[in-house]
């Protein structure tokens, strides 16, 4: 294995593991910070840090408008967007919920797959695997999934975080794409920046400012997301994009949800309930009928695409 692709692996393992116990400092860092607060500081905290590394390192910002305007659009869609949307449903959805839920990443890439014009058909299984996912998510906006968290605001925040896993995954598909020539760092240090800025001038429109207010136990929570959530785990997502293919970067949706469900139990007293771990069990069940009809495409798909070359 080449050293870039070992290192690759090693970026995924930590996106694998890292982002699952963000949740859990969402969850704490909303009850005193504003979401669309939360989310500036966080990011524009970290996109100034990694922006300095990056600059240390040698990288160059780009200069050329497209790229720059690219850069743009992929912050707004994943932090503007994908991660605010999470910051937001965790006011009312519990910090485990919120992982499975957005555990749905992997149906999302097949149905934006599907309407682009490179897309591959979904297909028996992988139609299958979906409907099976979004059962079990079915099962969690009801009283007994939401364990005693369920009322109007919970299902909107599970509403939301849908519509914030398409952005999320637009946003990784046309930054594959689009940026694939922008070093990761410095890649990273620019999405966050944009992204974060856009949502600290819409949280200060939106009058959250009088209601910014850190405690010792909020301020960790956003200091681990900054540096960790942020600096470190999005940086390894970015670079790791970048070597590997997007059937193995979906696969973090199977342990993401674990780790956030396992730490609200065990740290926020989170209520586990058998329809909700049930509900865990067939929406993994789906990512895993998804993926696997993912890959048996990519097994067929490449000979021929080989052939088409030669």
């Amino acid at each position: 294995m080449s050293r870039d692709r070992a290192l690759a692996y090693i970026a995924f393992a930590i996106v694998c593991t890292v982002w699952g116990t963000t949740y859990l400092a969402i969850r704490i860092a909303v009850e005193t910070i504003p979401p669309l607060l939360l989310t500036a500081a966080r990011f524009v905290t970290a996109g100034v840090l990694l922006f300095v590394v990056a600059h240390l390192r040698g990288d160059r910002a780009p200069r050329d408008r497209r790229t720059l305007l690219n850069i743009v659009a992929v912050g707004v869609l994943m932090v503007g967007l994908g991660n605010l949307s999470v910051v937001w449903a965790e006011q009312w959805v519990p910090s485990g919920l919120a992982a499975l839920f957005v555990a749905t990443a992997p149906f999302w890439v097949a149905i934006i797959e599907l309407v682009s014009r490179s897309g591959e058909e979904i297909g028996v299984r992988r139609g299958a695997g979906m409907l099976i996912g979004f059962l079990g998510v079915a099962m969690l906006v009801t009283p007994r999934g939401a364990a005693g968290a369920f009322d109007i605001h919970f299902v909107l925040g599970a509403l939301a975080i849908q519509a914030g896993c398409v952005a999320w995954q637009s946003g990784t598909l046309y930054g594959k794409r689009a940026l694939s020539k922008v070093p990761p760092l410095m890649s990273s240090a620019l999405q966050m920046l944009s992204g974060g800025l856009v949502v600290l001038i819409a949280g200060v429109a939106m009058g959250e400012v009088p209601r910014f207010h850190l405690t010792p136990r909020t301020f960790w929570a956003l200091a681990y997301l900054t540096f960790f959530g942020s600096v470190l785990t999005y940086t390894a997502y970015v670079y790791a994009l970048k070597a590997l293919r997007m059937t193995t970067m979906s696969l973090y949706a199977y342990i993401n949800p674990v780790v956030a469900v396992i730490l609200g139990w065990l740290i926020l007293g989170e209520q586990l309930t058998w329809v909700s771990i049930a509900a865990m069990c067939i929406i993994l069940a789906g990512v895993a009928l998804v993926q696997s009809a993912r890959n048996v495409y990519s097994a067929n798909a490449t000979p021929a695409a080989d052939r088409r070359a030669a």
